[in-house]
């Protein structure tokens, strides 16, 4: 990046959040570092020199706190990256009020307070957000009812917000991956893992043997496309849903019987 900026990462403490945290820092950026569990963010600003600051992103009395002290070290915020998220697990009848409502919080609410809290500084320096989606938010996969619903609800927070705020200079896209190693996904290879009796690399192999680069991402390689998305590099790039998932949502799936002929590449 040209010049020294500060930048929001929420979910900092591990996978995605972690790694962009990483990338920017290394780049001279101010990082500061939200999320829930104070030890894992220490971990990281050890590494970074990041500022952290423990709570939960979806709160809004937090994040008056929170940009209260961002102000005052920093002078303002260049970018937002909201990576906060959770799981979702169950079918509509398997889902709970409760289970609804904290997918809904961990997905939506955390990206939409953290968006709204920091937009006042945001517009002052004309700064940029993204928002952490997943190619969930463009197609449903089994008895994730909760975790599909927010995420796709993402795509429409992203494009209010590029559209309301675009005329007073702050860009806003939304990163939708597949599949990320990442402690998260890892503990979704478990049943896999159980099922069939092989290691988390064996389970990771069968989720990506119909994705057409054959494996997952790397939580680097999509703060690689974060960091591209607040750079600027992507001046023009807003509203955009920018899918880096190693090729899967473009898979034809009533194809895939022909592949399994041998007759594709």
């Amino acid at each position: 990046m040209s010049k020294r900026r500060s930048v929001v990462i929420t979910g900092a403490g591990t996978g995605i959040g972690a790694a962009c945290a990483k990338r920017l820092a290394a780049e001279n950026a101010d990082v500061i570092l939200i999320g829930r569990r104070r030890e894992p963010l220490e971990q990281i600003a050890s590494e970074t020199g990041g500022l952290v600051l423990v709570g939960d992103a979806a709160d809004s009395a937090a994040w008056d706190g929170f940009v209260e002290q961002i102000r005052e070290r920093f002078g303002g915020i260049d970018a937002l990256l909201a990576c906060a998220g959770g799981l979702g697990l169950g079918s509509a009848t398997q889902t709970g009020e409760q289970a609804w409502q904290a997918a809904l919080r961990s997905n939506l609410d955390s990206a939409f307070q953290s968006a709204r809290s920091c937009l006042p500084l945001l517009v002052e320096r004309q700064g940029s957000i993204v928002l952490l989606g997943s190619i969930a938010s463009l197609a449903a996969g089994p008895e994730v009812c909760g975790y599909t619903t927010a995420k796709h609800a993402l795509l429409g927070l992203n494009r209010s917000l590029a559209r309301d705020y675009g005329p007073l200079g702050v860009r806003v896209n939304c990163v939708c991956p597949g599949w990320v190693r990442t402690p998260m996904a890892d503990e979704e290879m478990r049943p896999l893992m159980e099922h069939y009796g092989e290691s988390l690399d064996a389970a990771y192999a069968r989720v990506t043997a119909e994705v057409p680069l054959r494996r997952p991402a790397t939580p680097e390689e999509i703060a690689a496309v974060c960091r591209f998305l607040i750079s600027d590099e992507a001046a023009i790039v807003t509203g955009a849903t920018l899918v880096a998932d190693g090729g899967s949502s473009i898979v034809d799936v009533p194809t895939l019987a022909f592949d399994r002929l041998g007759g594709a590449a």
